[in-house]
């Protein structure tokens, strides 16, 4: 381990004084690095390229248990404990989880729709519900704004837009584009969250010009109006977000 140690640092500080002050013999470390590798080592090694191109993947976000995951899903036989020292060794930590960023603002002054679904997510056909929900993804560039429409009878994405700000026009430009490729008719209810997003009036217009009719989850389930348990969008999302 020392020796490896010093294999590594070497680039920075003279391999003599490294040697010093680990407490081993230089010719001992240069006898090692002679040494053919191990089969183990071997396997580190190929072990290690995997890792970093999971660590890579996942943006510097998965810690060992879901690394493991990923390399025993490409077929690899490893242990979480393995997968564990190796990162150790190699400095590869996984980032904090980023805090909570706020998607929806309820507090304002805009009036609120009744809730047409009750909590009734089911569809008999195309075009008779729709749910609208905003999320945010990281990405290497920072946070992105991700509004969508769903058609809840495929659970099928119908409109959508991308943002690196939060702003009304996001979910304004989802559910236009949403209404410019299903044209729906009569008969159809659109279902979202208290946000002011979707209760501005340039929202609301919108949706009341096309004969849409509105519902808003209730106070308490604002932030779970999806089916079963929660938002019918947030399945979606749920394909966005990392742990570690």
């Amino acid at each position: 381990m020392k020796f490896t140690f010093i294999d590594v640092a070497k680039e920075s500080f003279p391999v003599q004084r490294l040697c010093q002050v680990l407490g081993v013999s230089p010719s001992g470390y240069f006898a090692w690095r002679s040494r053919p590798a191990s089969s183990r080592q071997r396997e580190d090694l190929v072990l290690l390229a995997h890792i970093r191109s999971a660590f890579a993947r996942s943006n510097g976000t998965y810690g060992s248990p879901r690394v493991t995951r990923e390399l025993q899903d490409e077929g690899l036989t490893v242990g979480r404990r393995r997968t564990a020292r190796l990162m150790r060794e190699n400095g590869l930590k996984a980032r904090q989880k980023r805090r909570f960023k706020r998607t929806t603002d309820s507090h304002h002054a805009f009036p609120i729709a009744p809730n047409l679904l009750e909590q009734d997510f089911a569809a008999e056909r195309p075009n008779q519900k729709w749910n609208a929900d905003i999320s945010y993804v990281w990405t290497s560039e920072g946070w992105l704004y991700l509004a969508v429409v769903l058609d809840l009878f495929a659970r099928r994405v119908v409109g959508w837009a991308v943002s690196d700000r939060l702003h009304k026009e996001l979910a304004l430009e989802a559910l236009r584009k949403a209404l410019a490729i299903r044209r729906p008719g009569e008969g159809l209810t659109y279902h979202a969250d208290r946000g002011s997003q979707y209760c501005s009036t340039a929202y609301q217009t919108e949706l009341k010009k096309h004969g849409i009719g509105i519902s808003m989850s209730g106070r308490m389930l604002s932030h779970l109006s999806r089916p079963e348990l929660g938002c019918a969008a947030d399945s979606l999302f749920q394909s966005f977000s990392y742990c570690g």
